[in-house]
């Protein structure tokens, strides 16, 4: 039911880009298929879910083998083996990450990735908004942090999305536990509150790294940033959820408006 870009092409130029932002994919790439440890440059990322490898491949390699990881995103790691991977990534390969790669080193590079975006995961100009939410409480917080999600372009949307769903797994697995003979699987250690002071200064930034006074947050400001980034993890699998109410809103109004948009996602569905 998917449908390539290049099918789209007697579309008017503003009604292309409409379908590229509603999220068409492209056939082609996702193709999961791919030879192990491959060496080969990569096109684009695909339309349909837009999360840089880096990002989607490092998580899924710390859901495989770090979860059980006593002190993941603490314990130090190799400064050369993070900057060869990051090297290869940046030069386009197909990087493979197995059992071989230290966890430490991966989530290591998670991190650096998402502190040197170039544009920071929630976009500068919303930094404001997102952090006015740790003063507010119960639904009143949850509406107003879903309708800045739904401002973010859908490339930082799914990103943080993949991010945010990855560290609910990790602190799913913060406590011991014991698997079905008795046997105890030890914990991470990483709770909610400790995932949100680690990763939320990366992910909400009010400079660009770097900048003078870049890093050099208050007290208050770094409490909201944690307090928010909780939230967010917490409550992710409703936040990013669209309401059937919302949805056929956004179609009645796309019918006035474009309605060889609502024909081609009527084909979809």
């Amino acid at each position: 039911g998917a449908m390539s870009v290049d099918s789209i092409t007697d579309l008017s130029d503003n009604t292309s880009k409409l379908l590229e932002a509603l999220q068409l994919s492209h056939p082609h790439e996702l193709d999961p298929r791919r030879s192990r440890g491959t060496k080969k440059m990569l096109s684009l990322n695909p339309i349909t879910w837009q999360v840089p490898r880096i990002v989607d491949r490092c998580c899924t390699h710390l859901e495989t083998h770090g979860l059980q990881t006593v002190g993941i995103f603490r314990v130090g790691s190799s400064k050369k083996r993070v900057q060869q991977l990051r090297e290869e990534f940046d030069r386009g390969l197909d990087v493979f990450l197995d059992e071989h790669q230290s966890v430490h080193d991966v989530a290591a590079l998670l991190k650096e990735f998402l502190r040197d975006m170039p544009d920071s995961l929630i976009p500068r100009e919303l930094y404001g908004a997102f952090l006015s939410t740790a003063t507010m409480e119960g639904p009143a917080q949850l509406d107003t942090l879903q309708l800045l999600l739904f401002l973010l372009p859908p490339c930082h949307s799914d990103t943080l999305l993949r991010l945010l769903r990855f560290l609910g797994e990790v602190a799913r697995h913060a406590e011991r536990s014991w698997d079905a003979d008795g046997r105890e699987i030890p914990g991470n250690k990483m709770t909610v509150s400790n995932l949100a002071t680690v990763f939320g200064p990366n992910i909400l930034q009010k400079e660009k790294p770097g900048e003078k006074d870049a890093g050099a947050l208050n007290f208050e400001d770094s409490a909201a940033i944690i307090l928010v980034l909780q939230r967010l993890i917490e409550h992710h699998h409703s936040l990013f959820m669209v309401s059937p109410e919302m949805q056929c809103d956004v179609l009645r109004r796309l019918f006035q408006t474009d309605p060889d948009v609502i024909e081609y996602l009527l084909r979809r569905k």
